[in-house]
């Protein structure tokens, strides 16, 4: 088992900033590809950004790229979301993922789950 610890969500004006950690622990060897997901309320979980574990490959949905940054700490074995410039429409709570990677960064299998964060971000 991959037990998942979010962190680092809460409230923000517009073109603000928040940084979201993950620590991770536990069969943390068997892990391939760490992700962050959000849903908002009414709306279905949403894939937001994803980082292979060894390699480091990156992917982002349009929405976010640009303005959003997963990276990870292998030692500490923790990977982080930088959100900049935040709308809005980012508002939602953020689950941390981890599991297999597929053919490429794109595709995960993920099977450990946070508890989630809350972002929400005023107008």
């Amino acid at each position: 088992q991959v037990q998942l610890v979010e962190s680092g969500g809460g409230l923000v004006q517009a073109g603000g900033s928040l940084r979201l950690s993950c620590a991770a622990s536990g069969r943390t060897f068997s892990v391939s590809i760490m992700g962050w997901f959000r849903q908002a309320p009414g709306k279905e979980r949403e894939f937001v950004a994803a980082i292979s574990w060894s390699g480091g490959d990156t992917y982002y949905i349009p929405s976010v790229k640009g303005r959003f940054t997963i990276s990870k700490d292998n030692a500490k074995n923790t990977v982080y979301l930088q959100m900049d410039s935040l709308k809005p429409e980012d508002t939602a709570a953020y689950y941390c993922a981890a599991g297999a990677i597929g053919r490429d960064v794109r595709f995960g299998r993920y099977d450990y789950w946070g508890q989630g964060t809350q972002v929400t971000v005023s107008a």
